[in-house]
C-alpha cells in the first residue's frame, strides 16, 4: 500500500514532543517494514506560528513570513529523517519529485514545506496525487474533523463522514494566508478533489487509532468522501 502521511505541527511540536515523534519513528519504521510505501510532511506548529508573528513584527512580507514558517517545518523535518536514519532517503526532499523517487525506492521519504504560498497540506496532498497513493491521513490535534472547533465550543460534534465537496463549501479553495490553521486547507481540497485521493483525518496524538487508519481498520476520526 502507498500512503502519505501528514503530520500537523500542532501534533509534535506544540510543545515539542520527543516521546511522540520517537512513536512516530517507530511506527513508520514498522510501515515499511511490512512492504508499505509511506512519506511523510511535516509541519511547523506553534513554532513557525510564533516565528511568523515576530517576522510580522519586523514588518517583514508575507513571502517573507512564509519563508520562516518553511524553516521552521524542515527543522522539524529533520527530527523525524534522523530519527528514521536507514529506513529514509537520509535527506529531505525538496520537490515532490524527490519525494515520490525516494518513496518508490522502498525509503521513507521526508519533507516540510515547499515553497509560499503553499501549506504543508498541499505538499501532502501532490505527492498523493503524483504518486497515486491509496490514502492520504491527516494527523491533527483533534479526533477528527467537526462541524466547529472543538478547542472552542463544548458541543462540537466530530463527523464520522464527510464529502469534498462540504469541506470546499466550508474553506473555499483559495490560499489564505501564512501560519492559517484549519483543518485542511482549500488549496489542498481542490487537489484532493481532482485526483480522488482517499483521504482520512485522525488525531496524530493516538498512535493506536493513526495505525487503525493505516490498516483500513474502524477508527476514531473522519473519512472524507471524493
Amino acid at each position: 500500500m502507498r500512503l502519505v502521511l501528514r503530520i500537523g505541527g500542532s501534533v509534535v511540536a506544540s510543545p515539542m514532543n520527543p516521546i511522540l515523534i520517537n512513536d512516530y519513528g517507530n511506527l513508520l519504521v514498522d510501515v515499511k517494514r511490512k512492504g508499505h510505501e509511506i512519506a511523510v510532511v511535516v509541519g511547523g506548529g506553534v513554532i513557525a506560528r510564533e516565528l511568523i508573528s515576530v517576522a510580522k513584527d519586523l514588518g517583514l512580507q508575507e513571502e517573507a513570513q512564509d519563508e520562516i514558517a518553511i524553516a521552521a517545518s524542515r527543522i522539524l523535518a529533520q527530527l523525524f529523517l534522523l530519527k528514521l536514519r536507514d529506513s529514509s532517503c537520509r535527506t529531505i526532499s525538496l520537490t515532490i519529485e524527490d519525494a515520490v523517487k525516494c518513496l518508490r525506492e522502498g525509503k521513507i521519504a521526508v519533507m516540510g514545506g515547499l515553497r509560499p504560498g503553499m501549506t504543508t497540506d498541499a505538499v501532502a496532498a501532490l505527492i498523493a496525487e503524483e504518486a497515486d497513493a491509496e490514502l492520504l491521513v491527516k494527523a491533527t490535534n483533534q479526533d477528527g474533523i467537526y462541524n466547529k472547533d472543538p478547542h472552542k465550543y463544548s458541543d462540537a460534534r466530530q463527523l464520522k463522514e464527510v464529502t469534498i465537496e462540504y469541506l470546499i463549501d466550508e474553506y473555499g479553495t483559495k490560499w489564505t494566508s501564512a501560519g492559517n490553521n484549519i483543518v485542511i486547507d482549500g488549496p489542498s481540497l481542490n487537489i484532493i478533489k481532482r485526483s480522488k485521493i482517499p483521504v482520512v483525518v485522525v488525531n496524530g496524538k493516538r498512535i493506536n487509532q493513526l495505525e487503525k487508519a493505516f490498516r483500513n481498520q474502524q477508527f476514531d476520526g473522519t473519512k472524507i468522501k471524493i
